[in-house]
């Protein structure tokens, strides 16, 4: 059979369609290049969304179209790009993303589907890693020849727009890790060199701590103050919570005890001019249980005040005794309901142990805790020891007894012998 040759006219229009194709394919490959120059130079993302909305509007064709990602938070979607449908349609349907996870490929919509999806033709998800980034929905898409490559170059130019905002997403947030790491750091070293680095010795009393943030900056605190020749004061204290904001209030309560301590204040008046100080910077969300005791070497009598804290102990030839006198934990309330005043009449070669509750929540393999009978038991045992080797007994006794287990809270511990 003869082969039938085409008109000049028919070449004509070929040639026509064959140009405005190519031209097509050159736009898009235009705008795709923008699209890649704008990702590569950190456009912002609203006029990212908008260069990408308006692509997709002139050079594609879209009339109806939704994209989502996922929100600051990483916990659900939005959509910041749409075409084609009201903002309060969306509105009312945000719950759909519930349905997001079952579309894991290119999926043509059917009319059985969801009155939202109802509205479009097909859904392409995005995938990074095996985990989606994106969910992009079209619409109106009519059956010419060309359909197919239209929405196979959509979704490569979504996979692009989304891979960069994902990208970039996780370099703001190595960034912001970075960054608290480099303040964790700071802090730690700010709130190390608060506590005492070296403590000191005399004839008339001994003493060694633990000091061990579980983050490496907490809410611990301890302290031992030389207030003048005779006498001595030392404390352990406990701010709630852990991390920066703990130390931050902190840094601040140890600087405002040593201000109040050249004062020479009472101890009743001490403790309530603290009080006063942490309520009025945290204004009741947030506490301190704190222990603090003064010791005259001339008298040999200890003052001291347990406020909401765990007891210290006091043994002397294997006898214990817990300091409870005080009142409630500081910062609590505006004012302290009352406070009792402990005195002790120290007889010589008396230990006493003071620490915070991290470490009776030490827990083992099993789930137990180093509770506070055990540490009695291990106290009446060791307290012959230098305040130092015991110290070093204690944190061996810790190290064995939790085994695999993580510290869940800061310890502290001021071990002090007044001989």
């Amino acid at each position: 059979m003869a082969e039938v040759s085409s008109s000049p006219a028919e070449l004509l229009q070929r040639i026509e369609a064959l140009e405005r194709e190519l031209n097509l394919k050159q736009l898009q490959i235009n705008r795709l290049l923008n699209i890649t120059q704008a990702i590569n130079n950190n456009l912002k993302f609203e006029d990212l969304f908008q260069m990408f909305q308006s692509f997709l509007s002139w050079e594609m064709g879209i009339t109806k179209m939704a994209l989502f990602i996922r929100d600051k938070t990483e916990t659900d979607w939005i959509c910041p790009v749409f075409i084609g449908i009201q903002p309060a349609f969306i509105q009312a349907n945000s719950y759909i993303t519930r349905l997001f996870p079952q579309y894991a490929r290119l999926t043509k919509l059917t009319r059985e589907d969801h009155p939202f999806l109802r509205e479009f033709d097909v859904i392409i998800p995005v995938m990074h890693k095996d985990q989606p980034i994106a969910y992009m929905f079209l619409g109106n898409l009519d059956q010419e020849d060309g359909i197919y490559h239209r929405v196979q170059f959509i979704t490569t130019i979504v996979n692009v727009v989304a891979v960069a905002l994902e990208n970039k997403r996780l370099f703001k947030r190595q960034l912001e890790q970075e960054r608290l790491k480099r303040e964790m750091e700071l802090a730690s070293d700010i709130q190390r060199m608060l506590v005492p680095d070296v403590l000191p010795e005399s004839p008339h009393f001994e003493v060694a701590s633990i000091y061990q943030p579980q983050l490496g900056v907490g809410g611990d605190y301890f302290d031992f103050i030389l207030l003048d020749e005779r006498r001595l004061g030392f404390c352990v204290a406990d701010i709630s919570g852990k991390g920066l904001a703990a130390a931050m209030i902190m840094s601040n309560f140890q600087a405002n005890l040593h201000s109040l301590l050249l004062q020479h204040l009472p101890i009743d008046v001490l403790i309530r001019k603290l009080n006063d100080i942490v309520f009025r910077i945290t204004h009741g969300s947030r506490f301190i249980t704190f222990f603090y005791a003064e010791y005259d070497t001339t008298t040999r009598e200890l003052q001291y005040i347990n406020a909401g804290h765990v007891p210290s102990l006091l043994v002397h030839d294997g006898q214990l005794k817990q300091l409870d006198c005080g009142c409630t934990l500081l910062g609590s309330f505006e004012e302290l309901p009352s406070i009792e005043v402990g005195c002790e009449q120290i007889a010589p070669d008396t230990l006493i142990l003071s620490y915070t509750d991290g470490l009776t929540d030490l827990k083992n393999d099993n789930g137990e805790f180093l509770n506070e009978q055990l540490l009695l038991d291990f106290t009446r045992l060791h307290h012959p020891l230098h305040p130092g080797e015991f110290n070093h007994q204690l944190m061996h006794r810790m190290e064995v007894f939790r085994g695999q287990q993580p510290f869940p809270d800061d310890v502290t511990v001021l071990t002090c012998r007044l001989k």
